[in-house]
C-alpha cells in the first residue's frame, strides 16, 4: 500500500482549483468587482507606503513605522492570493502546479503570520504610548522597532517553511481538485491520502500558539489602556486617547474576526463554501480597508498627502516655466 501511494505521488502533477463558483456567469459578475478591489487596496498600501518611506519624521514614529510594514505584508497577503483567483475568473484556466501550491501556500503563510505579529506589535506601541508616555522614547526607540518588525518577518518565514514541509511530506493519490480558490491549508489535509493526524495536531498546536500569543497581547494592551483612560478627568482627553487607537482596533477586528472562526478546528469540519466565503474577507476586503482606515481620520497622513501633491504641483510647475524660457529663447 505504500508503494503504491509513492508511485501514485511520483506521477502527482498539481492541483486543480475549483474557485469561487461554477458558473460562468457569475464568474463574469464577480471578476470586475474582485479586480476593482484588488486595485484599491494595492494603490492604497502603495500609497501608504510611500507616503511613509519618504518622510523621515513618519518613518521614524513606532506607529507609522509600523504601519509601513503593515502594508507591505498586506501587499504580498492579496497579491499572492488574488492575481490566482482573478484568473480562474476571467480564462477558466484553474491547474496549478504541485510547486506552485506550496510557493503560494507558503507565502500566504508568511503574509499571514506578519500580519499577525504587527498588529501586536502596534497594540504594544500605544500601550507604551498612552500607558508609560514618560518611557516611550526609550521603550520604543527605533532600534528596538527595527528589532520588533525584523522579529516578526523572522517568525513568519519560520513559520511557512515548517507548513510547507509539513503538506510535504504528506501523499496526495487521489482528487486534485481544491475546493478553494488557492492553495489553503486545510483543504490540502482532506485530500491527502496519507494518516495526516499528526500532522493536523502539530499544525494547529502551532497555528494556535502563533495566532492566540499575539491576539493575547493586544487584548492584555487594551485592558490596561482602557483602565488608564477611564482614569482621565476630561472628556476630550478620553475621546483623544481612545482616537488614537480606533483604527488599530477596527484592523484588528476585521482580521481576527474572520480568521479564528476559519482556522482553528479539525479540517474534517471545514465546509467548502464558508471557507472561501470567509477567505475572500482577510485576502481581498481587509487589505483593501487597512489603507483607508489608517487614513481615514488621520492628520500625519492627510498632511503627508498634502506635502506629496504641493510637490507634485510644483514639479509640474518647474517643468513648464522651463519649457516657456526655452521656447523663448
Amino acid at each position: 500500500m505504500e508503494r503504491e501511494e509513492k508511485d501514485n505521488q511520483t506521477h502527482f502533477t498539481g492541483f486543480i482549483l475549483l474557485g469561487l463558483s461554477a458558473s460562468p456567469k457569475f464568474q463574469g459578475f464577480l471578476f470586475p468587482i474582485f479586480l476593482s478591489m484588488y486595485l484599491l487596496g494595492l494603490l492604497g498600501n502603495l500609497l501608504i507606503l510611500f507616503l511613509i518611506i519618504s518622510n523621515s519624521s513618519l518613518f521614524h514614529t513606532p506607529m507609522y513605522f509600523f504601519l509601513s510594514h503593515l502594508s507591505l505584508a498586506d501587499l504580498g497577503f492579496s497579491s499572492t492570493i488574488v492575481p490566482q483567483m482573478l484568473q480562474i475568473l476571467v480564462s477558466q484556466t484553474n491547474t496549478i502546479s504541485y510547486s506552485g501550491c506550496m510557493t503560494q501556500m507558503y507565502f500566504f503563510v508568511v503574509f499571514c503570520t506578519t500580519d499577525n505579529f504587527l498588529l501586536a506589535s502596534m497594540a504594544y506601541d500605544r500601550y507604551v504610548a498612552i500607558c508609560r508616555p514618560l518611557h516611550y522614547t526609550t521603550v520604543m526607540s527605533y532600534k528596538h522597532c527595527v528589532v520588533l518588525a525584523a522579529g516578526s518577518w523572522f517568525l513568519s518565514f519560520s513559520q511557512g517553511f515548517l507548513y510547507v514541509f509539513t503538506i510535504s511530506k504528506l501523499s496526495f493519490c487521489g482528487s486534485r481538485q481544491i475546493p478553494h480558490f488557492f492553495c489553503d491549508l486545510h483543504p490540502l489535509l482532506q485530500l491527502s491520502c496519507s494518516d495526516t493526524s499528526s500532522a493536523e495536531t502539530l499544525l494547529m498546536f502551532e497555528g494556535t500558539a502563533t495566532m492566540f500569543g499575539p491576539l493575547i497581547l493586544i487584548l492584555v494592551s487594551y485592558m490596561f489602556i482602557v483602565w488608564k483612560v477611564l482614569k482621565v478627568p476630561s472628556a476630550s482627553g478620553k475621546y483623544k486617547a481612545f482616537s488614537t487607537c480606533s483604527a488599530h482596533l477596527t484592523t484588528v477586528a476585521l482580521f481576527y474576526g474572520t480568521l479564528i472562526g476559519t482556522y482553528i478546528r479539525p479540517s474534517s469540519t471545514y465546509s467548502g463554501s464558508k471557507l472561501r466565503v470567509a477567505s475572500i474577507f482577510y485576502t481581498v476586503v481587509t487589505p483593501m480597508l487597512n489603507p483607508l482606515i489608517y487614513s481615514l481620520r488621520n492628520s500625519k497622513i492627510h498632511e503627508a498627502m498634502r506635502r506629496l501633491f504641493r510637490l507634485w504641483v510644483w514639479r509640474r510647475r518647474g517643468i513648464g516655466d522651463l519649457r516657456i524660457s526655452q521656447n523663448k529663447s
